[in-house]
């Protein structure tokens, strides 16, 4: 029996999550090797170039203001991930990254709230501090010491939440008042452009913060076929081929529940660094990153109470 398309949308973003947790071993790896930043330039401009000769078309057909607004996106998005870089530079529990850079879910709809004046459901207000219990548990397990690396990634959850909030209102058509009082329709930036000039950019303001902070000239003399393999396969596997299957599959389903999966990725990058690394919790890294999990789940519980009632009307027709 074939699938259906909201089936196959499923699926693929369990397959998106396996793709995005994978990445983060790539990118360790090749932390490992090179400088951080220099890393991420190479990543996102290959990655955005892999998506520009897909996206070229579409790319050409972008106004003025639509470009601008893409590579604001990517601005934002280029600072978070320049802390993120670090955060994965210097931490020692991958898995405890992962679910500290997922707050940036739930901070979303506070940047959302508190910044554009959007009204939040109340759920949002009962994750936050089931959010901060988990934080507090990683973060004052030795007393009041977080490591450098967990600021980093706390840092970057919080650009993230900004960067989703600006990614979302790019993408979707909307009305402004400009200074003049004057009500002007700001036009959607379909998907693929939009990430593609994203990626460029991240790559182009991670390259410009490299030539300025990193050295170069070891990595350059030194640079291997390894290092050139988990580069390519960060760009292409964790971040091109990411991105255009999380988008095709968003574009099978009319519904948006499926978006509920992606929170499964820090659970991934937990299970991969502990096969990887051979990295372990200690019971209160293990409360910490659960009551994260859990206040992602109360975040969507909107959402997923809807994918929940509509699975149960499923089987009842079955």
């Amino acid at each position: 029996m074939p699938l259906s398309n909201t089936h196959k949308s499923d699926l693929l973003l369990v397959v998106v999550t396996l793709m995005a947790a994978i990445s983060w071993i790539f990118s360790k790896e090749a932390v490992l090797l090179m400088p951080p930043l220099m890393f991420m330039a190479l990543r996102f401009l290959l990655a955005g170039s892999v998506l520009a000769a897909i996206a070229w078309p579409s790319l050409t057909r972008l106004s003025l203001d639509q470009f601008k607004r893409s590579a604001g996106v990517g601005l934002v998005f280029g600072v978070a991930m320049s802390f993120w870089v670090m955060g994965l530079f210097h931490v020692t529990h991958i898995g405890e990254g992962a679910f500290l850079t997922s707050l940036g879910v739930v901070i979303v709809p506070v940047i959302a709230r508190v910044i554009f004046q959007e009204a939040q459901p109340i759920s949002t207000w009962f994750a936050i501090p089931v959010a901060v219990g988990g934080l507090a548990l990683l973060s004052l397990k030795n007393g009041f010491r977080p490591e450098i690396g967990q600021v980093f990634f706390v840092i970057a959850a919080f650009i993230f939440a900004l960067y989703f909030t600006l990614n979302t209102r790019a993408a979707n058509q909307r009305t402004v008042i400009n200074r003049r009082g004057e009500s002007v329709e700001k036009h959607r930036v379909p998907a693929l452009p939009l990430t593609t000039i994203a990626l460029l950019t991240v790559g182009t303001v991670t390259l410009t913060e490299s030539a300025l902070l990193e050295p170069w000239t070891p990595t350059i003399e030194n640079f291997s076929g390894i290092l050139a393999g988990w580069v390519i396969a960060s760009a292409v596997v964790g971040t091109a081929g990411r991105f255009l299957l999380q988008t095709y599959a968003q574009s099978l389903a009319t519904h948006s529940h499926g978006v509920v999966i992606l929170v499964l990725e820090p659970v991934w990058v937990a299970l991969f660094a502990a096969g990887w690394f051979s990295e372990s919790m200690s019971a209160t890294q293990l409360a910490g990153c659960g009551l994260i999990f859990l206040a992602l789940l109360i975040n969507r519980w909107g959402v997923l109470s809807k994918a929940i009632k509509g699975w149960a009307r499923k089987q009842k027709t079955a």
